[in-house]
């Protein structure tokens, strides 16, 4: 995570190519995880600058830059669904594209 915003309204900022990546649309709710602390949130992402992952508003007080997160946005079908996992380096760049549905990745 690149930074934390209180003085914004609320949201996650994403770099745009990692958004796209990811499939991921200005506006989708998602979830943020802390990996390394406890903090669960539900919010909307919107694009943003290269590297950038930014948590705004009253959840920047329960994340610090350069924490890990997990986001995770989701999507209600009856048709199957396969998941995009991304890992990502402290630069906020695509390390490796991971397998879905494994403990392993």
């Amino acid at each position: 995570m690149t930074y934390a915003n209180p003085e914004y309204v609320g949201s996650i900022e994403i770099g745009a190519e990692l958004m796209k990546q990811a499939g991921i649309q200005n506006g989708e709710m998602v979830n943020i995880w802390s990996v390394d602390g406890t903090a669960r949130i539900q919010t909307y992402a919107f694009e943003g600058p290269a590297g950038v992952i930014g948590i705004n508003g009253g959840a920047a007080h329960f994340f610090k830059p350069g924490e890990r997160v997990i986001i995770a946005a989701f999507d209600y079908s009856d048709e199957p669904i396969t998941p995009v996992l991304l890992l990502l380096n402290e630069n906020n760049e695509v390390v490796r594209q991971m397998t879905p549905f494994t403990t392993h990745g």
